[in-house]
């Protein structure tokens, strides 16, 4: 240890009454395995990256390295004297953005709180009496920036008992609720009210509808050149002219019928709602296969998911040729001798495969990169731009989800201009192919894209990386996302990636689909805030192993009408707390829609104030998850909100 230190840790040793009779315990004694962290995994006196722990210029030889966001629960059972500790940002970290924020909290109570610490500012002591306390909470956060280059340090960090040993826990348990009721008999149409396509081109929409099955459906004014199947409520034809066409859509059963406004705008624009569906790539990664494909459109609809609005089915990578790869089926030649793509031996049949998702009514997706290579090494589209998407065309795929991967090392130009070039192009071509093709813009949020991604010709774009490396921050993601909502309108929406939850692979290892990581609570709130934001709903978990309690999740119709609310307005955030705020979305209606969220470690009381949200008195509250009306509320409302939890209501008129 660094002498330094050494006569410190003393010094604070000293203050603890008959200092030789406990015994000290250092955190490096416990298990690490509880530990969650941002990015890594826990390091015994080493910082995160492996490299000798160093804070502000100071060595240290003890200690455990983490990363942001980290938590570690402690069981102390009453018995330990104090937690003692050096914390800051470690030396290694590689970069002058890393911010930190250092908490030790006991029973709910914040005993030390570092505010934000930077690269090469001093170590910060922490000595807190812990006496008669039975739980500790030792939190690094990141200080609301971000969680890139967050290397945390716990240095010297140790508990000193009278008796007894510390043991570190799983997180609080936080059981699997099912909130929402199951959908009655009777049927209850769900689904957008506006959608968008473009005139002569192929028409293919399945009414979202919920009730005992057989259903029979009908279509008060349908545009000639579209067709409905009584049956099976799948639309198809040839999108009519331009212009707009007010449909009344109808579903009845033995147990009753149930109608709604279906406005058809035909023109330029795609995707007036938030595009829904699943992507393979957070559960199947490399292994993906036709007949995994065919089995999600199968559970699409078996599940009910397709019911309630989703209806895309999407290939992420993986699915060409490789000039090499772990897999033989997945190596060949790029391109035949025309130049066209081709798909590896796992997808024998593009067209067919099409055809088999389409006859449910559903869509199907695709994914490709400007570069000469996609992130996972196969065939991209670099310089066969016009062709590639002539074949996804042919194919019959409408959604291309283009992923920026190997084009940096080929991209020309400087500043905006180099990141939007690429996309612009395909943009131009997906406009003039005979089929309606929506662009997901898959780059990260490089350039600010949210502010020229509709420019360029897309429907929706990614704001930042990768959620499936940071799942234990969609709260801090979300709210990112939601800063850049002036952007967000129909037509045009930023995405902070798909919903993973369910049975979920590891992102960093691409490893088989395991539990998700996130308490159920987090899991409610992650869909909650994907709604409010009006974000693309795309679930990408294992469609093989879902759950009652993950479509309870994935498929309230209230909570969804949220998200496709025609005026496509992305929440506001209202601060209410160090750990609590709002998220306010107006809707078409004239209602609102709210969230109440904690993103903290222990349940809060969350309140809207109607007098600070501008509202008048006498508000009638729905709680839209449980699809309860709560009564009027005349102030405002206020619930208890679990950890890292949330709730939603809409709140409407007097």
């Amino acid at each position: 240890m660094h002498r330094h230190h050494t006569l410190a840790f003393a010094l604070l040793l000293a203050t603890v009454p008959e200092a030789a009779a406990l015994e000290t315990t250092p955190l490096t004694a416990l298990d690490l395995t509880k530990m969650r962290q941002g990015w890594g995994t826990p390091q015994v006196d080493r910082a995160v990256t492996g490299k000798p722990l160093s804070i502000g210029g100071h060595p240290f030889e003890t200690g455990v390295g983490t990363h942001a966001r980290s938590v570690l629960w402690v069981d102390l059972d009453g018995k330990s004297g104090r937690f003692q500790a050096f914390v800051g940002v470690d030396d290694a970290t590689g970069s002058d953005d890393a911010s930190i924020r250092f908490r030790v909290i006991a029973d709910g109570t914040t005993l030390f709180d570092s505010e934000t610490m930077h690269r090469g500012q001093k170590a910060q002591q922490v000595d807190v009496p812990l006496s008669g306390q039975k739980s500790l909470l030792l939190l690094v956060t990141d200080a609301g920036d971000g969680v890139s280059f967050d290397h945390a340090d716990w240095a010297d960090a140790r508990f000193v008992m009278a008796e007894g040993k510390p043991a570190a826990v799983a997180v609080p348990d936080d059981p699997e609720v099912i909130l929402t009721p199951k959908p009655g008999p009777a049927p209850r149409l769900n689904g957008p009210r506006v959608y968008g396509c473009r005139p002569g081109n192929p028409f293919v929409y399945r009414i979202p509808t919920t009730g005992e099955r057989p259903l029979r459906f009908s279509a008060v004014r349908l545009p000639e050149g579209l067709r409905l199947d009584e049956q099976s409520g799948i639309v198809t034809g040839v999108a009519p002219a331009r212009g707009e066409y007010a449909v009344t859509l109808r579903a009845r059963n033995a147990h009753g019928q149930d109608e709604q406004p279906f406005l058809i705008k035909s023109g330029d624009t795609l995707a007036l709602t938030p595009t829904m569906g699943w992507n393979h790539w957070y559960a199947h990664y490399n292994r993906i296969t036709d007949a995994m494909m065919r089995e999600a459109a199968d559970i699409m609809v078996s599940s009910g998911m397709a019911d309630v609005g989703y209806q895309y089915v999407s290939i992420d990578d993986c699915w060409m040729n490789a000039p090499k790869y772990e897999d033989p089926l997945r190596v060949g030649p790029l391109r035949d001798d025309q130049g066209r793509i081709l798909p590896n031996k796992h997808f024998p049949d593009m067209r067919a495969l099409t055809d088999y998702i389409h006859a449910y009514g559903l869509k199907a997706g695709i994914y490709t990169s400007p570069g000469p290579y996609t992130c996972a090494g196969f065939s991209g589209t670099y310089q066969h731009e016009a062709q590639d998407a002539a074949t996804f065309a042919e194919w019959g795929f409408d959604l291309l989800k283009y992923d920026w991967c190997s084009y940096g090392n080929v991209a020309t130009g400087e500043g905006r201009e180099r990141l939007t070039r690429p996309y612009q192009l395909m943009g131009d071509i997906l406009r003039r192919q005979p089929r309606d093709i929506v662009l997901n813009l898959c780059q990260y949020g490089m350039g600010d894209v949210w502010e020229w991604g509709a420019e360029v010709g897309g429907q929706s774009w990614r704001t930042a990386g990768d959620l499936g490396f940071e799942l234990n921050r969609v709260f801090e993601v979300a709210r990112k996302n939601a800063e850049h909502r002036e952007w967000n309108r129909p037509g045009a929406w930023n995405d902070p990636d798909y919903i993973q939850i369910g049975f979920v692979g590891n992102a960093r290892g691409m490893g088989e689909p395991t539990p998700c990581p996130i308490t159920p609570s987090e899991q409610y709130a992650y869909m909650s805030l994907w709604c409010l934001m009006a974000a693309p709903l795309f679930y990408s978990g294992d469609m093989s192993r879902l759950d009652e309690f993950t479509l309870n999740v994935l498929c309230n119709p209230e909570m969804i009408a949220v998200n496709q609310d025609p005026l496509g307005q992305c929440g506001r955030v209202i601060e209410t707390g160090d750990e609590t705020f709002l998220m306010v979305k107006d809707l078409a209606d004239g209602s609102l829609a709210i969230g109440l969220f904690n993103q903290g470690e222990f349940p809060m009381k969350v309140t809207a104030d109607w007098e600070s949200l501008g509202l008048p008195t006498g508000r009638q509250v729905r709680d839209l998850w449980r699809q309860q009306d709560l009564g009027k509320f005349e102030t405002g409302y206020t619930v208890e909100v679990p950890r890292r939890g949330g709730a939603v209501i809409r709140v409407g008129k007097p």
